[in-house]
Order: structure tokens, then sequence, then C-alpha cells
């Protein structure tokens, strides 16, 4: 396990805690909206607390409320590289 979510990692927890599968290519993108992926506020907040129950620290407030992928990402990154 490493300090850093990679795009390969949040494809494998939408899968898990959301049903949807999209490839990490489709991540990789700055614009690509979850919404548009199929996750809503409610698949984000499971992934949140998956992630929080594997590091043992509380992510940011607002990532369950990311519009992107990116964006979750710098801010789930962010908590987890001030908490190492």
């Amino acid at each position: 396990m490493t300090d850093r979510i990679t795009v390969e990692e949040l494809s494998e927890l939408m899968k898990k805690c959301t049903g949807v599968t999209v490839a990490p290519e489709e991540l990789r993108s700055d614009d690509t909206a979850f919404e548009s992926l199929g996750v809503d506020s409610l698949g984000l907040l499971g992934i949140v607390g998956e992630l929080e129950n594997r590091y043992g620290t509380p992510m940011p407030t607002d990532a369950e409320r990311s519009k992107t992928p990116r964006q979750f990402l710098d801010l789930v990154n962010g908590a987890l590289l001030a908490g190492a």
C-alpha cells in the first residue's frame, strides 16, 4: 500500500463500492465528471469510508463532494501526504 491513491486504485474502489466499472484511462481526464461516470455522492461517500478504513485516517470532509476524479485524488492524496 502506498501513500498515494492512483487512478487504477480509484477505478477498483469505484467498482467495489459503487458497482460502476470505469477504465483507469477514463479517470485521467481533468474534465470527466463523476456524475457522467454514474457515480453519485453516496457512491463517493462509500469510497471515502473505504479509504478511511484502509488508511486509518480521516479524509477531507469535502472529498465526497468532489466533481471529478482528479479533484477527488488531489484532495485525498493531499490528506494522505499530510498524515504521513
